[in-house]
C-alpha cells in the first residue's frame, strides 16, 4: 500500500481518540471537543473538560448535541494545520459556534482568515482564556447537588490507562520543529504534583501510566533536580517513584543521554515497563547535523547493546524522518544500513514536510516528493521486516496483556508490555473470553504472528 501524503497511523503528532462517557442532566449546557495532536494535547483537552465540567458542563461526543465546541488543534507539520483548519470547518459547519485552542491557536491570524467566525482562538495550555472563551459563549449553570467532579478528573481515554504529563515545553532546536516556538521552553512539573496525580489515578483504578512530555529525559533540567516532599525531579527517580505504584509505567519521548542508561536496572528489575519511545529521526551525522540534532549514531549503536545487555527483553520505538532537505541517496543508504544493526522493534516513519516557521525550510536541496515517497516505501519494507520476524520469535511464549476492548463477537484486543495504545501493534484473542474484563491484566500464550500484531490463547494457568 502506497500513501501519497504522510498515514495517520505513522504521524508522530496523533493522539488517541478522544472517548466520552458522561452522561448529561436536563437543561445541563454541554461543549464538545474536538482533540487532535499528540497526547500531550489530548492530557491539555482533559484539563480543560475537567475544569468544564467541575463548573456544570456536560461534555459531549458530537457537534448536535453541544452549545458550542472547543477544537484542540494541532500545527506540527502543515498537513497536521490542514487537518486541524479542516476540523474547525466542520465544526463550524455542524454547529456554528467554536472556541480554538492548542498549537495552532498560537497562529490567530493565520486561523481566522480561514474562518473569520470563530468565538475565540487560544493557544496552548492557555487553559483561562478558553474557559473565558466558553463563559462568554455559553454561561455556566451548576448544580451543587449533581454536578460531583470525579477524583480523577474529566479521562479521554479508557479507565484502565491514563497519559501522565510530566512538563512542558523543549530546549532543543531542531530545525524541523517548531514546537518550542509554540510551547515555550522545559518547564517541569515538581515531582511530588506528579507522583500525586498518579496516586489518584491508580487509586482510580488506572492501569498503565504513560509518561509523555517533549523532552522525558530532560524531566527536572529546568528547576535543577529539586527535591520536594520527598521526590527529586529526576526522570530516573520519578520512573522509581512510579513504579511503586504497582501499575505499568511507560516511557515515551526519552532521548538517548547518557543518564538513561540508569532506567534500564529499573527496567530488568520489572520496575517500569522495559520500553523506551526515543525520537533518532535519522542515523547519517551529517543528515542529522542539518536537522541541529545530535549526530552520533555509531554510539547510540553502542548504547542500544548496552541496553540490551543489561535487559534483553527491552522494546526499542522509534520515529524517522525520510526526505529531509539535502538527503542524498547514499545518507538514506546509511539510514538502511543502520536500522538492519539497530533491530527495532517498533518504527514509524513521514516524509519531511515543510513547517511554517522552521528553519528547515531555508535548507537548500529539497527531496522531490515522488523520491521521499520511494523512500518511504522502502524504508517501511525494512521495518516491517524486522517487526515480522521479531514478532514470529514470541511464538510459543507466554506474555502478560493488558485488555483493551472486547467486542460483541467475544475477541478481545489487547495489548503487550511492548505496544503502547495506538501507535503500537495488538494481540488479539479470539476464543475463551468469557468473564474477561476490559482493563485486566492475563497471561496469553502466543500463538501466531503477523506483521505488526500478535494472536495467542488464555494461559491454562489462568
Amino acid at each position: 500500500m502506497t500513501y501519497p501524503v504522510n498515514p495517520p497511523n505513522l504521524r508522530p503528532d496523533l493522539a488517541p481518540k478522544a472517548r466520552f462517557s458522561e452522561p448529561k442532566r436536563d437543561g445541563q449546557p454541554t461543549i464538545g471537543m474536538v482533540s487532535l495532536g499528540c497526547p500531550k494535547a489530548l492530557v491539555d483537552s482533559e484539563r480543560i473538560l475537567t475544569r468544564l465540567r467541575a463548573e456544570g458542563y456536560a461534555i459531549s461526543p458530537d457537534y448536535t448535541g453541544a452549545d458550542a465546541v472547543i477544537v484542540n488543534t494541532c500545527g506540527f507539520l502543515d498537513s497536521a494545520k490542514a487537518e486541524s483548519l479542516e476540523a474547525i470547518g466542520e465544526a463550524l459547519n455542524e454547529n456554528g459556534r467554536v472556541i480554538v485552542t492548542g498549537c495552532l491557536g498560537a497562529e490567530e491570524d493565520y486561523i481566522r482568515g480561514a474562518h473569520p467566525s470563530v468565538l475565540a482562538v487560544t493557544g496552548p495550555h492557555q487553559y483561562e482564556q478558553v474557559l473565558d472563551a466558553v463563559h462568554g459563549a455559553v454561561p455556566p449553570s451548576p448544580d451543587p447537588f449533581v454536578d460531583l467532579l470525579p477524583a480523577t478528573g474529566v479521562s479521554l481515554t479508557p479507565r484502565h490507562y491514563s497519559y501522565l504529563k510530566i512538563s512542558e515545553g523543549c530546549n532543543h532546536k531542531c530545525k524541523f520543529c517548531i514546537i518550542p516556538d509554540m510551547r515555550g521552553k522545559l518547564a517541569s512539573r515538581p515531582a511530588h504534583a506528579v507522583i500525586r496525580e498518579a496516586e489518584k489515578l491508580v487509586e482510580a483504578g488506572v492501569k498503565e501510566l504513560l509518561v509523555i512530555s517533549q523532552d522525558t529525559s530532560a524531566y527536572g533540567l529546568d528547576i535543577k533536580h529539586a527535591e520536594d516532599r520527598g521526590h527529586r525531579a529526576h526522570i530516573t527517580d520519578l520512573a522509581r517513584d512510579l513504579g511503586a505504584l504497582g501499575a505499568w509505567v511507560r516511557l515515551h519521548y526519552v532521548y538517548p543521554y547518557p543518564h538513561v542508561r540508569q532506567l534500564i536496572p529499573l527496567m530488568a528489575d520489572g520496575l517500569i515497563l522495559p520500553y523506551l519511545d526515543i525520537p533518532f529521526q535519522h542515523a547519517h551525522p551529517d543528515t542529522l547535523k542539518r536537522m541541529a540534532r545530535p549526530a552520533a549514531a555509531s554510539k547510540t549503536l553502542d548504547e542500544i547493546a548496552a541496553w540490551r545487555a543489561d535487559c534483553p527483553d527491552i522494546t526499542l520505538r522509534s520515529t524517522f524522518i525520510v526526505g529531509y532537505p539535502g538527503e542524498t541517496e547514499a545518507e538514506f543508504q546509511t539510514l538502511l544500513d543502520w536500522m538492519d544493526e539497530a533491530q527495532l522493534d517498533r518504527v514509524g516513519c513521514f516524509q519531511y514536510e515543510n513547517v511554517d516557521g522552521a528553519r528547515s525550510n531555508d535548507l537548500p536541496d529539497h527531496v522531490p516528493a515522488e523520491v521521499k515517497q520511494d523512500r518511504w516505501d522502502r524504508f517501511m519494507e525494512k521495518a516491517q521486516a524486522i517487526s515480522e520476524a521479531k514478532l514470529a520469535a514470541k511464538v510459543g511464549q507466554t506474555i502478560d496483556v493488558i485488555v483493551d476492548d472486547i467486542d460483541a463477537d467475544g475477541i478481545a484486543t489487547c495489548r503487550t508490555k511492548a505496544d503502547a495504545p495506538e501507535i503500537d501493534g495488538n494481540l488479539f484473542i479470539d476464543e475463551g473470553t468469557e468473564g474477561l474484563k476490559v482493563g485486566e491484566i492475563v497471561q496469553v500464550e502466543v500463538d501466531e504472528a503477523g506483521e505488526y500484531d500478535l494472536w495467542g490463547r488464555l494461559s491454562r494457568s489462568e
